[in-house]
Formats: structure tokens, sequence, C-alpha cells
């Protein structure tokens, strides 16, 4: 996740094996199966399971997210993802909570580029909400 100061938005990539995601969206959609591949019709669905597991809010609003595609590639998948973003980030609350309803033991990492420098931050289950 990147800040883009001239642009005033977030740029954010999320990178997740492809196999999870699509056991990740069959348990988010009554086990329907799933198949990512690039140029399918599975956007919509990747889209409304990030939104739900992945979120930039303060105490009086939640940032607007933008998806902006997917792309496969060998045994992963890259979502892109983008969110105007024209405040300073400093105590906003980042919730990335992708997968930890499949996996009880996921743990997601997440690099963040802001003006002040760089960050990481773990999420796992019970702690799926940083503050930057």
């Amino acid at each position: 996740m990147k800040y883009d100061k001239p642009g005033k938005s977030f740029e954010i990539s999320i990178r997740i094996f492809t196999d999870d995601l699509e056991k990740g969206l069959s348990e988010d959609n009554n086990k329907r199966i799933f198949t990512i591949k690039n140029n399918d019709q599975n956007n919509p669905f990747v889209e409304r399971y990030v939104r739900k597991h992945f979120a930039l809010t303060n105490t009086q609003k939640k940032a607007e997210i933008q998806y902006v595609g997917k792309e496969e590639e060998a045994d992963a998948t890259w979502i892109y993802l983008e969110i105007p973003f024209s405040e300073n980030p400093e105590g906003w609350k980042l919730q990335n909570s992708i997968l930890m309803e499949t996996f009880d033991d996921q743990v997601n990492m997440m690099n963040l580029k802001l003006p002040s420098g760089p960050k990481t931050f773990l999420y796992k289950k019970g702690q799926s909400v940083q503050t930057l």
C-alpha cells in the first residue's frame, strides 16, 4: 500500500494465493465453486469480498475504495485498489481480515509507504484492525 501524494490517493496491491482466494470466495458465496483466471467473470465477487474484509476508516467516516481489477499469475492473484485520500492518514484505522474467516491461522502482512516513511503491519484473527 503506497500513498501517492501528488495523486492524493493510496495505491494498493494485494497478493493472495489463488487457491486460497477461490476457497474464500466459495465460503462467502454459499459454497459456489470459483476458478480465478484472467478475463473471467469473477470481478464482482472479488470486489464484494475485498470490500467486506478491507477498509480504511476513522471515527467519522470510511474511505471510499475503488476496485481497479485483478491479475492472475502462476499460483497467486494480484488485486488492485485505489483510495482517493487527501487527508493526513495518521490515526486512521486499516482493517485487513482477508481469508481470516476461511483459515484460523491466517496472517496478513501489509507494507505501507507513507510520506513519513515505511511501516509494516501484521493482521491476524482478533487483530484485524491496525492504526496507521
